[in-house]
């Protein structure tokens, strides 16, 4: 550390102990002076996702300055020549202006687009790491909510923002969005009239643009500010010696904000370099939104894709009449089931609380292979949301393949109902294989294919004995119990204490413990005599040569 920098750290150290002597808060940001951190890349994740709402908040103020969010009809009269003379609504117009007129518009726009994927993209892969880490566990069930909050606001801000410009493409995405509402039982005509304001299509631009430009932008900012003052007053999850491909550093609030500085101008430069190469959304290919019409191939945006491939995804004949409406059960089931299953993966932690009965505090992230059957339910979620996402190509597969549409939803729809269940046989075996090749290092040793003979006349392999180091990676992790079936104060076993009992003995089935101090000292034991034998057996050959 130089002379500069160490001068700096002792001076904030005074200033905080100051403050922290005549303030209540000081004790807090006193108590977050110092923290150990996991000097591990999948961290980054979060920050990623910080950088990229700063960078979508960002862009998307500059583009609130030149977007008219009005559906008044105009003509086009702007320098592109395809659309001149063309009637489209003020809002298209204004997307036009901002693209092909102003001054590092389109720039912006591609910007905003590119930021908001990566936002989805580093959440999704950030709460499974969390996930599949065990991170969610008390005292960090709130962060795994506002996780979730930030994510539903995020596809709501896609979804409402994918409309803004009032093109073709996204007056598909209205269609479809009007056929959904209207589905719905009983409110479903209340529901189209309340977000289109009987203006199909463009009536829902005047809606969600004050939704999409303000309130969710709010909502996500708020939510991540909890989440950070959430996680800075928990003590950071981070690994005991037990975890050797994550190092443990001492980092201070200044090195913190440096590196933190570091990775906000790599993910903007990245973005801004792709922004700046790739096109998305050329709104002036499509040309104005006209509820006659429909752009060919337009498909659902990736994070919202595993919705439309769920509609595809159902057989015909699902739709009835009753109570003098239509049931429309080919929208209303998918809608359901996705909804089910986003709601199963938000309230996961208390599942699995209740499940197991664990109420302790976790300050340790776990190895996957550790905790098989939940790795395994997590695969099994991976491999149902990938088929609904993959279903929602179905027709762009089949023409590039050439395969039949017919069998290859048959496909999906298999893969939908068996994938899950597989994946989950398959990850909780490989999970206990794991765990038991992790056993047989800490009580063997590596393997070094060698071969002697002891005194005994017994032949051996000799093995290499593991470093305190990687022993401790093997063997520290928590043995879990499963519940026990008791009586409750009137001496009666409740159902609920039933099912709950047996569901916790299949959370924990097949479960391989770790290796305890009496087994490792035996253990050892037994590599220092073989070790001796072995020499042994090495001077008598030397001896007689």
């Amino acid at each position: 550390m130089s002379a500069g920098s160490a001068k700096g750290s002792q001076i904030m150290d005074r200033l905080a102990d100051r403050f922290a002597q005549r303030t209540r808060l000081g004790t807090i940001i006193t108590s977050w002076r110092v923290h150990a951190f996991t000097d591990q890349w999948s961290l980054l994740l979060g920050q990623i996702v910080v950088a990229s709402v700063v960078v979508c908040t960002l862009t998307g103020a500059f583009l609130t300055f030149f977007y008219d969010p009005s559906v008044t009809p105009v003509i086009y009269d702007g320098p592109y020549g395809p659309l001149q003379g063309v009637e489209m609504s003020r809002a298209y117009e204004s997307s036009l202006e901002i693209s092909l007129e102003v001054r590092g518009g389109l720039l912006m726009r591609q910007l905003h687009r590119w930021s908001a994927n990566l936002m989805i993209a580093a959440l999704l892969l950030h709460i499974l790491r969390v996930f599949f880490t065990g991170e969610f566990r008390r005292p960090r069930v709130k962060n795994w909510l506002i996780g979730f909050g930030v994510l539903f606001a995020g596809l709501g801000a896609g979804l409402t923002g994918a409309i803004l410009p009032d093109d073709m493409l996204s007056g598909s995405s209205l269609a479809v969005l009007d056929g959904l509402l209207k589905s719905v039982p009983v409110v479903g005509t209340w529901l189209s009239g309340l977000v289109f304001q009987g203006q199909f299509p463009s009536g829902a631009i005047a809606t969600l643009y004050p939704v999409h430009a303000f309130i969710l932008p709010g909502i996500i900012v708020a939510l991540i500010a909890m989440y950070a003052v959430l996680g800075a007053r928990s003590r950071p999850a981070r690994p005991g010696p037990g975890h050797g491909s994550e190092r443990v550093v001492r980092r201070r609030p200044g090195g913190a904000a440096t590196k933190r500085g570091g990775l906000f101008l790599i993910v903007f430069g990245s973005l801004t370099l792709m922004a700046a190469l790739v096109t998305v959304n050329p709104i002036w290919d499509y040309g104005p939104a006209d509820p006659g019409n429909t752009s060919a191939g337009a498909g659902a945006l990736w994070y919202l894709a595993f919705l439309d491939g769920a509609q595809k995804l159902v057989p015909p004949g699902w739709d009835f009449v009753w109570m003098g409406g239509t049931w429309v059960l080919g929208l209303l089931v998918p809608v359901a089931v996705s909804g089910l299953y986003l709601m199963t993966a938000m309230l996961y932690p208390f599942i699995e609380r209740w499940i197991t009965g664990d109420r302790r505090e976790h300050h340790r992230p776990t190895r996957p292979r550790n905790a098989p059957t939940r790795t395994a339910i997590g695969v099994a979620g991976m491999i149902f949301y990938g088929v609904l996402w993959a279903a929602a190509g179905i027709d762009t597969i089949a023409l590039q393949f050439g395969v039949a549409f017919e069998g290859l939803v048959l496909t999906l729809q298999i893969a939908l109902l068996l994938g899950p269940v597989l994946g989950f046989v398959l990850t909780k075996r490989i999970c206990i294989g794991l765990q038991r090749k992790d056993r047989e290092l800490v009580l063997h040793g590596h393997e070094t294919g060698r071969v002697v003979r002891t005194s005994t006349g017994e032949y051996i392999e000799l093995h290499r004995p593991l470093n305190d180091y990687e022993r401790w990676r093997l063997v520290d992790y928590e043995a879990e119990e499963p519940l026990t079936l008791e009586p409750d104060a009137n001496g009666r076993v409740r159902w609920r204490r039933r099912v709950r009992v047996r569901l916790s003995r299949w959370f924990y089935r097949d479960r391989i413990l770790p290796v305890t101090p009496a087994e490792l000292l035996a253990a050892r034991d037994r590599d220092a005599v073989n070790a001796v034998e072995t020499a042994e057996r090495g001077r008598v050959l030397e001896d007689s040569r």
